[in-house]
C-alpha cells in the first residue's frame, strides 16, 4: 500500500496489495473513484484512527501538514468535501469485506484457545454505542437518546472479532444470532439475553454446541444426576428435559460456585462430554469479549465520528475493527508481548518514525543510538 517505511506504512503494508485491488474491483463505483478510490479512503480513515484524530477537519489538517510524505502513502491532499462525500455515499461493503479478509489473515496466525478440546470456541454478545440524537437523528433509540448496537462474534483463538454487524440500538440480539453460520462442531458461549429453546434446538441440529446461563424461573424435568467433584467448585451436574412447541429437548444443567466471589451460577449446555468444570471455565472465558468492547471503545475512534450519516458511521466502525485486527496481526507475527492498548499507544506516538516496531519495543538492539536503554513503552504504559 505504501513505499515509505514509516511505522504507519509498515502497519498498512500488512494488508496484501492484491487483496485491496480485488476488493476495489468488486466494489468500484465508477470514474469518480479513480481520483480518490477505496484504498485512498481507507488510508485516510486509518490515519485518523492510528493518529487518534478526533474529527474529519482535525485528521485532514494533519495530513495536509505532512506535505510530500503523502506521496509515499499513495495520497494527495484531500478536499474535505471529497472525503465527506465518499464517507456519506460510497458503499460500506468494501470496508465490511476488508474486515472479513483481515480476520481470515489473523485467524491463520492466531494462537489456539487455552482449553484442551480442539473445537472452535466463540463468544457472542452485543454492545451499544451511544450517539447524540440531534447529530444522528437516524439512530433514534429512546425519546431523547440515540444509539447503535454492535453485534459481535468473538473468536477465542487469539481473542479476535470474527463477525460484526451493526444495527439500531432497538434491535434484539436474538434474531441477529440466528443468522450466523458457525462451523460444525464449534462451541459458542452467550449470556441469558440470547435464551431461546427454539434456537438451542436449531444449534443442536446443526452440530453446534453452546454454553449459557439458565433463565430465571425456567421449568424443566430432572432426568439424571451425575457425579461431581465439589473441590473444583462444581455443585451439581444434571441431565434435564425442557419442553416447548417443538417437543422435549434434552440438555445439561451444571451448578457452580465461584471460589473467589462465592457467587453461584447455573450453566445450561448441550455438550455432554466436556467436564462440568470445563463448562464453567468456558463461560468464565466469555468475559474476553467484554474486554474487547472496552479496548475498542477506549483506544479507537468509535465515539467521535468523522461524519454524521449512517453510512459514514458504519465505514468508521469497520475501519476501526480492521485497525484492531491489524494490531493483533502485528502482535501474532512478531510475537510481541504487548496488549492491543500498548501497541496502539506506541504506534500513536511514533506513527511517522521509520524505525521498525520490533526495535522500538526492544531498544537493546540499538544500544549505540540509545545508551540509556530507555523504552518508549515507559512513556505510554
Amino acid at each position: 500500500m505504501a513505499h515509505h517505511n514509516t511505522l504507519f506504512a509498515q502497519t498498512l503494508s500488512l494488508i496484501p496489495r492484491h487483496l485491496l485491488q480485488k476488493l476495489e474491483a468488486k466494489h468500484k463505483t465508477g470514474r469518480a473513484s479513480r481520483k480518490f478510490g477505496f484504498k485512498e479512503q481507507f488510508t485516510v480513515m486509518a490515519f485518523i484512527q492510528l493518529a487518534a484524530r478526533r474529527s474529519m477537519r482535525d485528521g485532514l489538517r494533519c495530513l495536509e501538514a505532512l506535505g510530500k510524505r503523502l506521496y509515499h502513502w499513495g495520497l494527495k491532499n484531500v478536499a474535505r468535501s471529497t472525503f465527506a462525500d465518499a464517507n456519506n455515499s460510497r458503499p460500506v461493503g468494501f470496508f465490511k469485506d476488508l474486515f472479513a479478509e483481515m480476520y481470515a489473515l489473523c485467524a491463520a496466525k492466531a494462537p489456539k484457545h487455552k482449553f484442551r478440546f480442539k473445537s472452535k470456541l466463540f463468544s457472542l454478545d452485543a454492545t451499544t454505542i451511544s450517539l447524540c440524537l440531534s447529530l444522528f437523528p437516524w439512530a433514534s433509540f429512546r425519546q431523547a437518546k440515540g444509539g447503535i448496537k454492535m453485534h459481535t462474534l468473538h473468536d477465542h483463538n487469539g481473542y479476535i472479532p470474527a463477525f460484526v454487524t451493526v444495527t439500531d440500538a432497538k434491535t434484539h440480539e436474538g434474531p441477529v444470532a440466528r443468522t450466523l453460520e458457525l462451523p460444525k462442531g464449534s462451541l459458542v458461549v452467550f449470556d441469558k439475553g440470547y435464551f431461546s429453546y427454539l434456537w438451542f434446538r436449531a444449534l443442536g441440529e446443526q452440530g453446534i454446541f453452546f454454553v449459557t446461563r439458565l433463565k430465571d424461573k425456567a421449568v424443566y424435568r430432572l432426568l439424571e444426576h451425575r457425579k461431581v467433584n465439589r473441590k473444583t467448585g462444581v455443585t451439581s451436574d444434571h441431565v434435564i428435559e425442557v419442553t416447548n412447541a417443538d417437543g422435549p429437548l434434552r440438555l445439561r444443567l451444571i451448578g457452580y460456585q465461584d471460589a473467589e466471589t462465592g457467587k453461584r451460577y447455573e450453566f445450561l449446555t448441550n455438550h455432554f462430554r466436556l467436564s462440568a468444570k470445563t463448562i464453567a471455565d468456558v463461560y468464565k472465558d466469555r468475559w474476553q469479549i467484554e474486554l474487547f468492547f472496552k479496548e475498542i471503545k477506549q483506544n479507537l475512534r468509535i465515539k467521535s465520528f468523522v461524519g454524521h450519516s449512517e453510512n459514514a458511521v458504519l465505514i468508521q466502525i469497520y475501519t476501526a475493527l480492521t485497525i484492531y485486527l491489524l494490531l493483533k496481526y502485528q502482535k501474532f507475527l512478531s510475537g510481541l508481548g504487548l496488549s492491543v492498548q500498548q501497541l496502539f499507544q506506541l504506534i500513536q506516538v511514533t506513527l511517522l518514525s521509520a524505525t521498525p516496531l520490533e526495535e522500538l519495543v526492544k531498544p537493546q538492539r540499538r544500544k549505540k543510538e540509545n545508551p540509556y536503554n530507555l523504552s518508549l513503552l515507559s512513556f505510554v504504559a
